[in-house]
């Protein structure tokens, strides 16, 4: 996976000047787009989109400073106006073009190469399991993205229950863990950037079929899942834990992902302090190890 994002970046070296689309990324990674741009955001610590916004920024820096023209350099790297372009640039360098021009002001963002970088020979606790094709019931709603702290549009669906619809999924959930699924889908494009929102689920899984008209399905196809145990202070420790998933685990594991809703339930116990929760990761084994 460390040789496809090095790949992806080489390709966005030479295609600065021009639209990077999710086709042109999920091409050269080989996992969609959504699920790349997850991935790189936990490694990189930015979005994609704002790492090729940087990028084509410290260039145009350099070409102002070798004598090219604002206007050129505008429309060169896809702005609509020198006033757009402008703006950007300050925010980013903190300077007008022009006087970068004037002073000979150099910002730079250099490119990114990865590599893996072992920290303290951490160990992530988790197993891998096949779990046949199931139904979530439940309530869900659009919610705003939030990667920290508890999400208060989640909190707010989970009151909105009623005591019935509590005993309608009760009757229907006969699947572990028989009890409280969170379940998350539909991301907007811009997720990475915590804009936007996604679809949030609060429901149980079930072999059954819904029959009550005030819960909604899902239905979640036959995957292999990555389930990863964690416990501690919540909701941070769930946080740290889906970061060390994307950033860490996946790039150097022999799985990939399934695009399928992510899955996490906790065990609540009357305190947030110790608590234990397991994220559930669709994935699939990589076709080179297969083929290995």
């Amino acid at each position: 996976m460390l040789q496809e994002f090095n790949n992806l970046m080489d390709y966005i070296e030479t295609h600065l000047t021009e639209e990077i689309s999710g086709k042109d990324i999920s091409k050269i990674v080989g996992l969609s787009d959504y699920h790349f741009k997850r991935m790189f955001s936990y490694i990189a610590g930015m979005s994609l989109n704002d790492y090729i916004k940087n990028r084509r920024l410290s260039v145009a820096n350099v070409e102002l400073i070798n004598g090219a023209k604002v206007t050129d350099i505008a429309y060169k790297y896809g702005y609509q106006s020198i006033e757009g372009f402008s703006r950007a640039f300050r925010e980013w360098s903190g300077f007008l073009p022009s006087a970068v021009i004037k002073n000979k002001i150099q910002k730079s963002f250099p490119k990114f190469s990865f590599y893996i970088d072992i920290k303290g020979g951490r160990s992530m606790e988790f197993k891998i399991e096949k779990k046949e094709k199931f139904n979530i019931v439940g309530v869900s709603k659009r919610v705003p993205i939030q990667f920290e702290g508890e999400n208060k549009a989640i909190l707010e669906l989970a009151h909105s229950i009623t005591e019935q619809q509590r005993n309608e999924m009760h009757q229907l959930a006969d699947l572990y863990p028989h009890q409280v699924l969170n379940v998350s889908f539909d991301f907007d494009d811009d997720y990475l950037e915590e804009k936007g929102c996604l679809t949030h689920m609060i429901g149980f899984a079930t072999t059954k079929e819904n029959p009550f008209d005030n819960l909604e399905q899902i239905t979640i196809e036959e995957s292999l899942w990555a389930i990863f145990p964690n416990q501690g202070p919540f909701p941070t420790t769930l946080q740290e834990t889906t970061a060390k998933i994307y950033s860490e685990w996946l790039p150097s594991s022999d799985y990939e992902l399934v695009e399928l809703p992510g899955i996490s339930f906790t065990k609540y116990n009357g305190t947030s302090e110790n608590v234990y929760s397991e994220i559930w990761v669709a994935v699939k084994k990589k076709i080179s190890d297969k083929l290995g």
